[in-house]
């Protein structure tokens, strides 16, 4: 009785290239370096606020803090190492770290996908069935979406196993600034036919499934937007509308971009396809707390307060033991300012709830 050893050969590390052809022009890297640090502020400092004011603890703000955190891991997977490429001329990435970005990726796409779905379905119950929206977005369904958000990432696990059952007995290099899936299993030295259909396949069903259902969640939001009697309240329900639209384009257009360049841009210098790679990770994560920011008003008041308190802190004089003294006025200011939250949220007039002057 015979026994066959098989053996499986991977690389001790893999070689990223950057992006070939385009090594005189890394003048760019300065703006890529300002998008990522204001992608992981903007979306700390959302993350924060939202954490932080108890009148944020709702499920829209629930989803958008879990899309800030998606943003900073897809960022934080990708751009650094880029970085330490085109700087410091850092190549060399190890097979485990190579796969487990390749991982991360995949899962960051699917997830976030995930969550622009379930912000679509608030949005949907906020502005189609305002009056059972606490009825049906109970904090139990809040947490089983997303708890079904959290494990889509099982559809990824079989990338990673078809990556890493490939002999690789050739070259070593990658031509990207990051390990992506196709780009490293074109390496190998086998078929990678599964690799291909699977990784490519399998995550777009998922996306392009959720896309119709967003589709179709906007198409409903629009109807019953059109049909509400009052011009303020179509003002407001479309400026909120705008807003979802707005971040929903800013990651599915450079997605799919990036995804169908690679798969059937074969006339496309290969430089655009690591560019468009570059901007989708990039990309969106600095845009989104940006138009959150500026179109959600509790948010922007939110951020307002947490700067002010900073102030008043920061130049409030001290006592004899130490201890900051904040004037009475900047209290009445805050309590004037919680009033203008909790009015503006239920609409109700600022003037009867709140301290006189």
């Amino acid at each position: 009785m015979t026994h066959t050893n098989v053996t499986i050969l991977h690389p001790a590390v893999f070689v990223l290239l950057g992006i070939p052809g385009l090594e005189a022009y890394h003048i760019w890297l300065i703006p890529l370096c300002l998008m990522y640090v204001s992608a992981v502020l903007g979306n700390s400092l959302l993350m924060v606020v939202i954490i932080t004011e108890h009148t944020l603890h709702e499920s829209m703000y629930f989803f958008l803090s879990m899309l800030a955190m998606t943003d900073i891991l897809l960022s934080t997977t990708t751009v650094p190492k880029a970085l330490a490429i085109f700087w410091i001329h850092a190549h060399d990435i190890v097979f485990d770290a190579c796969v487990t970005q390749v991982f991360f990726v995949h899962v960051m796409f699917v997830g976030e996908s995930a969550i622009l779905l379930a912000m679509t379905f608030d949005c949907f119950v906020a502005i189609c069935a305002l009056l059972r929206y606490t009825a049906v977005l109970t904090w139990s369904v809040v947490r089983g979406i997303a708890l079904g958000i959290v494990t889509s990432f099982c559809i990824v696990f079989p990338v990673i196993f078809f990556l890493k059952r490939l002999p690789f007995c050739g070259t070593n290099t990658v031509p990207h600034s990051y390990c992506e899936h196709i780009g490293v299993a074109r390496l190998a030295c086998a078929d990678i036919t599964v690799n291909i259909w699977y990784g490519f396949s399998v995550p777009i069903v998922m996306v392009i499934l959720d896309v119709i259902l967003i589709a179709v969640s906007y198409s409903l939001i629009l109807r019953a937007v059109f049909h509400l009697p009052s011009k303020d309240a179509r003002r407001k329900a479309l400026s909120t509308f705008g807003s979802h639209l707005c971040v929903i384009l800013m990651f599915y257009t450079p997605s799919f971009s990036t995804l169908l360049t690679h798969r059937f841009g074969r006339n496309i210098p290969r430089h655009v396809h690591i560019l468009l790679a570059n901007l989708y990770v990039v990309v969106p994560p600095v845009l989104n707390p940006i138009v959150y920011g500026v179109k959600t008003k509790q948010i922007r008041e939110s951020v307002a307060r947490r700067l002010f308190e900073i102030k008043a802190w920061c130049c409030a004089p001290l006592w004899a033991d130490g201890s900051p003294h904040i004037p009475i006025s900047y209290l009445i200011k805050e309590a004037r300012f919680l009033c203008t939250l909790k009015s503006s949220k239920y609409g109700l007039d600022f003037n009867i709830l709140c301290i006189d002057k």
